[in-house]
């Protein structure tokens, strides 16, 4: 079984000198690639292999154009091409939409390092060796195991912050019965998680915390948009301060989705060490929520397509059976003493009061206890 190790790293300058200029050179090469596939598709409704354009651009573009491409790992540099060749093909085979090109300020490129020799990513408790790079100090010492085989590993950039990610070879735990009663979870906005043994997780944006740091960060952004107006308009704006500007909320975004993540991440693990049977959740149709601009914005904030892929690891490793039921399972609107289902439930309704039974139980949980009982099912782990 294969597992990511994801963690931050302190780089010296000549480092992170090395490694800023890895991910700009993979960053265009990427974009180069993009521009030349989408002129040719346009003309003959194709595109190049990325094993030929490797070529054209070792043995052609370089020596005319560009040639500070060479200066950095070729490796970094063909991955960024074989990335580029997989978004076509996914596009070609339906599976997603025509490729994009990638933006500086996005910062989602990341530096590919494979592993050539023996001695490279070596990994020590407080340090890690990678290709072209050296020995890197670890922030976190002893998070990534130092006894599993690593297969290669990304080095990237986010808000000013460098992080280290390693594939590693891991040896399976045997899986152990549990003879614990099952746990059904619905998630939800109100409450990010409700389960059927009575735990009820809040919604952690909602906590002072982040309220906090939303609103500074929409300070930070209208100081932004004033100096790409002033700057318009003629006025004196050094693009430095824009830049300097642009640092600051995109540490604030950064910490946002640290927070975000690790509380799905702790909800995950608590979940977990409850150590039951099998856990219930429903297959939700995010995209279709996100349509509604309503409820959009604090959708995208609960993370629940992260939630599910944390918990399909943890339960994968702890052997733990995952059931997915179906997105049209009505588990809101279904009784969970009697079975009746209640046709008309508006979102107002907090509390469901049976027609039937006469019943009456907090919502979010009665869904919980349907999809803990629930009968058709897809076991995912």
């Amino acid at each position: 079984m294969k597992r990511a190790y994801k963690t931050e790293i302190e780089l010296t300058s000549n480092q992170a000198e090395k490694v800023t200029q890895t991910i700009g050179v993979c960053r265009y090469v990427y974009n180069l690639y993009l521009e030349r596939n989408h002129e040719l598709y346009e003309k003959e409704q194709k595109f190049i292999s990325g094993f030929d354009f490797s070529k054209w651009l070792n043995n052609i573009y370089t020596k005319e154009n560009d040639p500070w491409i060479k200066k950095v790992s070729s490796k970094a540099v063909k991955q960024a091409i074989m990335n580029g060749e997989k978004a076509f093909r996914n596009f070609f085979e339906g599976k997603a939409k025509f490729p994009r090109f990638k933006k500086k300020k996005n910062q989602d490129v990341k530096a590919y390092f494979p592993k050539n020799n023996k001695t490279d990513w070596t990994i020590e408790r407080h340090r890690v060796k990678i290709p072209t790079l050296g020995w890197i100090k670890l922030k976190e010492f002893g998070y990534i195991p130092t006894n599993f085989k690593v297969i290669s590993g990304t080095v990237s950039q986010k808000a000013g912050r460098y992080y280290v990610s390693v594939l590693c070879e891991v040896v399976p735990k045997e899986k152990t019965i549990n003879n614990n009663d099952g746990i059904g979870i619905d998630v939800g906005i109100k409450n990010f998680a409700v389960c059927s043994n009575a735990d009820i997780y809040r919604n952690i944006n909602l906590s002072p915390r982040n309220t906090k740091l939303e609103k500074g960060l929409k300070r930070q952004q209208r100081k932004l948009s004033r100096k790409y107006e002033n700057k318009k308009k003629g006025g004196e704006s050094c693009y430095k301060n824009i830049e300097k500007q642009v640092k600051v909320i995109q540490k604030i975004h950064a910490r946002l989705t640290h927070i975000r993540k690790e509380y799905v991440r702790d909800v995950v693990t608590r979940v977990v060490k409850a150590k039951p049977s099998y856990i219930t959740i429903e297959d939700l149709n995010i995209k279709g929520m996100l349509k509604n601009k309503h409820l959009a914005d604090r959708v995208r904030k609960q993370n629940f397509y992260y939630f599910r892929t944390c918990l399909e690891q943890k339960c994968k490793q702890n052997g733990i059976e995952l059931r997915l039921v179906g997105r049209f399972f009505p588990s809101s609107k279904l009784c969970s003493c009697c079975g009746h289902k209640k046709v008309s439930l508006s979102l107002s309704e907090r509390i469901f009061i049976c027609d039937q039974c006469g019943i009456e139980i907090e919502r979010d949980f009665n869904a919980s206890l349907n999809l803990r009982y629930a009968m058709d099912y897809t076991i995912i782990t």
